[in-house]
């Protein structure tokens, strides 16, 4: 899937300078914060997103409790699309989304981390 990513806006002080380029802890709470919104508005249950996973080499993992779920994803030292695509795995894992339904969510999520102003 080819997808072209929004660029993030340079992180700012207070007083308006820019801090520099966002890191990857910023992309990756600011896709979290996209991921949620675009789940919620389809009606689906949106887990937390942490990192990096508890488990010894694993890219990712999902932990349930009761009705909620916790999506680790490894960040560091891999492609940032790699950790988008687990991230929305984890987002169809953790609503137990069949086939078909899986097909469009996965579609609409990876359109909410595309360009977020379009996924609403």
């Amino acid at each position: 899937m080819n997808v072209k990513h929004a660029p993030l806006a340079p992180v700012r002080w207070p007083d308006g300078r820019p801090t520099g380029p966002p890191t990857t802890t910023l992309r990756f709470a600011a896709a979290a914060q996209s991921l949620g919104r675009a789940a919620r508005l389809r009606g689906l249950e949106v887990p937390t997103f942490r990192s990096p996973p508890g488990l010894v080499d694993v890219q990712r993992s999902i932990r349930r409790r009761g009705a909620t779920a916790t999506i680790s994803v490894v960040v560091r030292d891999r492609p940032w699309e790699a950790v988008l695509a687990d991230m929305i795995e984890g987002v169809i894992v953790a609503n137990r989304l069949g086939n078909c339904r899986a097909d469009t969510i996965r579609s609409a999520l990876w359109l909410a981390v595309a360009d977020p102003a379009a996924a609403a």
